[in-house]
C-alpha cells in the first residue's frame, strides 16, 4: 500500500515560484508511474506531468517550460518546480502513483490507484 503526502503549497503573485514535494510510504516509488494533477473549483482534475521509472516526464501543454517533474529515489520523494506561475495555475494540487507503466496510464485519473491529499496553490495577479 502507498501512501503519499503533498507539501510546499502556497500563495504567491503571478511570476513567482513554488516547490512541491510528495512523500511516499509504504512502498519505493522507484518502479511506479509518478504524476501531478490538480483541479480548480469547479473544473475537472487534469494531469500536469508525469515521469516514469527511467525519468523520462511528461508535461501537460499550458506549463511545458514553466513546471519541472522530479524524483529522488532515495529519498522515496517526487517533485514539481513550479516557475513563473500564472493565475490559471491557482488549483489544489496531489500527487498520485500507478504500478503500471506510465505509457499504459497517461494523466488518466482512474488509471492512479494512490492519491496524496493534496496541497493548494494560489496564484495572484
Amino acid at each position: 500500500q502507498v501512501q503519499l503526502v503533498e507539501s510546499g503549497g502556497g500563495s504567491v503573485q503571478a511570476g513567482g515560484s513554488l516547490r512541491l514535494s510528495c512523500a511516499a510510504s509504504g512502498y519505493t516509488i522507484n518502479n511506479l508511474c509518478m504524476g501531478w494533477f490538480r483541479q480548480a473549483p469547479g473544473k475537472e482534475r487534469e494531469g500536469v506531468a508525469r515521469i516514469d521509472a527511467d525519468g523520462r516526464d511528461t508535461y501537460e501543454d499550458s506549463v511545458k517550460g514553466r513546471f519541472t517533474i522530479s524524483k529522488d529515489n532515495a529519498k522515496n520523494t517526487l517533485y514539481l518546480q513550479m516557475n513563473s506561475l500564472k493565475p490559471e495555475d491557482s488549483a489544489m494540487y496531489y500527487c498520485s502513483a500507478s504500478p503500471n507503466n506510465c505509457f499504459r496510464v497517461g494523466f488518466g485519473n482512474h488509471n492512479y490507484p494512490y492519491w496524496g491529499q493534496g496541497t493548494q496553490v494560489t496564484v495572484s495577479s
